[in-house]
C-alpha cells in the first residue's frame, strides 16, 4: 500500500492512496461481507474509508445502513486506530415522503447551516465517534448562500468535530468561490474535492459539472506548486500509515493564527471503474460515456492489461493513482475477492510508455477523422 498526505493548510494526515468505497454495505452487501471487507482492508495497509449519509436510499434503506455498518466495525476493533473516516452529507431526502432524484426536483436537504450542523452529529453519533477526519458537502447546493455553507462547515472544524472539509459534485467555479469565501471568513477552506472520474471520460455534450476535468487537475496542480512540502496534492508515498496525526482533532481551530493563502486540494474520484463496466457484458458504461473515443479507450485498456499480464481494472485504477496530478479512487467494493484485485493496483506503476499510449488511445480516431475531413 502507498500512502499520501492530505491538507486543508492547518490540518493533515496521511491516508492510503486507494479509498475503500462503503456504498452498499448493509443493504446490497450484507453485514456479515461488510465487516469482512474493512478487516481485510485494514489488515493490507489501507486506511481511507468513504460513505454517506444517504446512500442506501438508492435501493431501499433507511440512508445511514453503511454509517451504522460502519459503526459496529469501529466497536468491534475499539476505534479506528489508524485509519480516517469520511462521509458526506446534503443529499438525504429534504421530504420522507418523496423520493430523491439526480434531476429536478432532487428533494435534496442541501447545505444550509442547520442542516450542515444537525447532520454531521447525527453522522457521529451513527458511526459511533467524536470527531470526523474529512466531512463533504454530498452536492452543490446553489439556493443556500456559499458563505453560510462555508461558515458552518468552518465551525464544525473550529469546535473540532471535523478535521478536513470537503465538497463533491460541483463546478470548478463554485468550488474556487466557495475556497475564497473561506479564506475572507477567517476559516480553513474544502480541502478535498470528490468528483466522478476514471479512464474513460463522458461526452462534451453531456454538460456534466460533477466530473474531474482538465481545468480542475490543472488548478490543483497549481495550489501544490506554490505549496509547501507535504501539500495535499503532492504525490507523497509514505513508508506508513498514521505519520503526521498529531494535526487532527480540532486543528482547524488554527485558522485563528492565519489561513493559508493557497491552501493545498486532494481530489478523490467516485466511479473509477464504473461499476465493473470495464470488464462486465452486463454492465454498459453509463449513457454520457458511450461514445466512440472511450470505446477505443477501453479497447487499448484491455490491449494493454493483456501485455503487462493484469486485470483491466488494476490498470485503469494504476492509470488514475499515476497520474501527473495523483487521484485519489474511491473503489466499491462488495467482495473480499474485489478488494483484492484493487489492492494489487496500490503497487502497480505503469511504464512511461504504456501511460502514454493510455493516454493517447482516442487520438488515433481523432487523426482518423482529420484525415478524413482532408480528403474530402
Amino acid at each position: 500500500m502507498q500512502y499520501r498526505t492530505i491538507s486543508n493548510g492547518s490540518t493533515s494526515f496521511e491516508v492510503s492512496t486507494l479509498c475503500l468505497g462503503t456504498m452498499f454495505f448493509g443493504t446490497r452487501t450484507d453485514t456479515a461481507t461488510s465487516l469482512a471487507i474493512l478487516d481485510r482492508f485494514a489488515d493490507a495497509g489501507g486506511t481511507f474509508v468513504d460513505t454517506a449519509n444517504n446512500y442506501s436510499v438508492w435501493v431501499g434503506g433507511h440512508g445511514r445502513d453503511s454509517e451504522d455498518v460502519l459503526g459496529e466495525w469501529i466497536r468491534r476493533r475499539g476505534g479506528l486506530g489508524d485509519v480516517r473516516l469520511a462521509t458526506k452529507l446534503g443529499a438525504a431526502k429534504k421530504d420522507p415522503a418523496l423520493p430523491l432524484q439526480t434531476v429536478e426536483p432532487t428533494n435534496f436537504q442541501g447545505l444550509s447551516a442547520e442542516v450542515v450542523a444537525r447532520e454531521a452529529r447525527l453522522s457521529l453519533q451513527h458511526l459511533g465517534i467524536d470527531h470526523l477526519d474529512v466531512l463533504y458537502g454530498h452536492v452543490d447546493d446553489r439556493e443556500t448562500p456559499i458563505a453560510e455553507t462555508v461558515a458552518a462547515f468552518g465551525q464544525l472544524q473550529r469546535e473540532g468535530l471535523v478535521g478536513i472539509a470537503g465538497i463533491s459534485n460541483v463546478a470548478l467555479w463554485r468550488l474556487v468561490e466557495a475556497r475564497e469565501e473561506a479564506l475572507r471568513q477567517g476559516v480553513d477552506p474544502y480541502g478535498v474535492v470528490q468528483q466522478g472520474y476514471s479512464y474513460v471520460y463522458p461526452s462534451p455534450a453531456a454538460g456534466r459539472t460533477n466530473d474531474v476535468s482538465v481545468e480542475l487537475l490543472d488548478y490543483v496542480d497549481s495550489l501544490a506548486a506554490g505549496a509547501g512540502a507535504g501539500a495535499g496534492a503532492g504525490a507523497g508515498a509514505g513508508a506508513g500509515a498514521g505519520a503526521g496525526a498529531g494535526a487532527g482533532a480540532g486543528a482547524g481551530a488554527g485558522a485563528a493564527a492565519g489561513v493559508d493563502s493557497r491552501p493545498p486540494l486532494t481530489v478523490t474520484a467516485y466511479s473509477p471503474l464504473h461499476q465493473g463496466a470495464f470488464t462486465r457484458d452486463d454492465k454498459p458504461l453509463w449513457a454520457p460515456m458511450r461514445h466512440a473515443s472511450n470505446r477505443e479507450r477501453v479497447r487499448v485498456l484491455h490491449d494493454v492489461a493483456a501485455e503487462i499480464g493484469a486485470p483491466p481494472n488494476q490498470v485503469a485504477l494504476a492509470w488514475l493513482l499515476g497520474g501527473p496530478v495523483p487521484v485519489i479512487p474511491v473503489v466499491g467494493i462488495s467482495s473480499v475477492a474485489q478488494l483484492e484485485e484493487a489492492l494489487a493496483a496500490a503497487d502497480l506503476v505503469l511504464d512511461p510508455e504504456v501511460r502514454t499510449r493510455l493516454d493517447g488511445a482516442d487520438l488515433v480516431l481523432d487523426a482518423e477523422l482529420r484525415a478524413g475531413l482532408e480528403l474530402a
